[in-house]
């Protein structure tokens, strides 16, 4: 996103920010790099929490990935919704696991 920045944001993140028939974001440069921290931060201290309801507690995968999208929507909260999902599909990524399905999705 910067020449001298040298934090590469996936487009997937930068998109979050890009309104329909644009292709620039709508938010300053440190805004952008300032939410994406903060998103893979989140996406990585989710891990540990993850795996133990999966394996301790015997969740399926997509039952924990549903149950930290709805605690990221839960008020007061952080993150926008597309962050949110970004953050759930993110932390799928890390896992190795499928990607996230909202249930509206999931049909």
């Amino acid at each position: 996103m910067s020449n001298h920045n040298q934090i590469e944001i996936p487009q997937s993140f930068i998109a979050l920010y890009v309104k329909p028939g644009r292709t620039t974001p709508n938010a300053p440069q440190e805004t952008v790099i300032a939410r994406y921290e903060q998103c893979e931060d989140m996406a990585s201290v989710l891990t540990e929490h993850a795996q133990t309801l999966v394996f301790k507690e015997n969740f399926t995968e997509a039952d924990v990935l549903a149950r930290c999208h709805q605690g990221l929507l839960a008020a007061p909260s952080d993150f926008t919704q597309g962050e949110a999902f970004w953050v759930v599909q993110r932390l799928a990524e890390l896992l190795g696991w499928d990607p996230f399905k909202p249930a509206e999705d999931a049909k």
